[in-house]
């Protein structure tokens, strides 16, 4: 960003103020350019939004403070974190899908309407036991599935080939396939067996994706779905990383976040579109013809295994 060439020309600072304050509050640009401080025009407003948001954008502030862990020794502090927090081996992050509500896009606008009846981007995120996010990806509308997200992203290429020689996995829920670097839990698992017992373990380590990103949308309360987003799918999705940015400068910073009220977070809750669990008995049924699920039904029944051995030893 230029730095003023007129004294009249707003400051870099009082532009990222600007731009800090929608992300944060959700409210539309003219109570935000009606700050007694310095009264903004709207349309100055809307500019200097689309100004910081594109500079927290550029690849060099992306790659800096969004890292999937780029090698091994990377790798094995993020899996001690998880182990060392919630006591289960091999997981290198977290993932889920959040709806962020936009308006009703001029192109494609089938591809944006979820199944809750409002238009959205799809936004898949990966996070460590911090509650730092790791990846993110805003390009696809509220009418692609978690799992659809996931099986077109190159995250997926590098965990297959990362998983031929780590024991190495994300946690997700029932909504995506299993796999031998994505466990899922058994959600019909019998009470008091080592089934239950992994289910129970990986509902409490996967809890950390839900909680991340309650804790983002409770900072930056433009993604809560009741906002919506006013801006074509482009730019609402690099609101999107912008505020996954500060979300994990936040964090490095130890800055402190007002919660959500409880009816701002069951609203929230009410809106966003629900996984249907998935029997584990239907996905065993699919095993025979299909060689990836039964390696993945494989390297779940070893974890199992080692986590109930591990319970009956303590």
């Amino acid at each position: 960003m230029t730095k003023p060439a007129k004294f009249t020309d707003l400051s870099i600072e009082t532009k990222i103020l600007i731009a800090l304050s929608f992300y944060a509050t959700g409210s539309y640009q003219r109570p935000i350019g009606d700050i007694a401080a310095h009264s903004v025009p709207q349309q100055t407003v809307s500019a200097v939004l689309g100004q910081v948001t594109q500079g927290l954008n550029m690849p060099q502030l992306r790659s800096k403070y969004i890292t999937f862990p780029r090698d091994a020794a990377q790798r094995r502090a993020n899996i001690l974190r998880f182990y060392n927090k919630f006591g289960m081996p091999g997981v290198l992050g977290c993932i889920d899908c959040t709806h962020v509500a936009i308006v009703r896009p001029s192109q494609n606008e089938e591809r944006y309407y979820c199944r809750k009846q409002y238009h959205s981007l799809n936004v898949q995120l990966i996070c460590n036991a911090d509650m730092d996010i790791i990846s993110v990806d805003a390009s696809y509308g509220g009418a692609s599935h978690d799992a659809f997200i996931w099986s077109n992203h190159p995250l997926k290429a590098h965990m297959e080939d990362l998983s031929t020689n780590e024991a190495i996995w994300l946690l997700g829920d029932s909504g995506y396939p299993l796999r031998r670097y994505l466990m899922t839990p058994i959600v019909d698992a019998p009470p008091n067996t080592p089934e239950a017992y992994y289910t129970d373990m990986h509902v409490r380590a996967r809890n950390v994706i839900e909680r991340t990103i309650g804790l983002m949308k409770a900072r930056f309360r433009c993604l809560l779905v009741h906002r919506v987003l006013h801006y074509e799918p482009h730019m609402a999705a690099s609101i999107v990383n912008a505020c996954v940015i500060l979300h994990n400068i936040c964090n490095k910073a130890n800055v402190s976040v007002e919660e959500l009220q409880p009816e701002e977070a069951l609203r929230e809750y009410e809106l966003q579109q629900l996984t249907t669990p998935r029997q584990d008995s239907a996905v065993n049924s699919r095993a025979a013809q299909n060689p990836e699920l039964r390696e993945g039904i494989t390297v779940r029944n070893n974890l199992i295994d080692r986590l109930w051995t591990s319970r009956s030893a303590t």
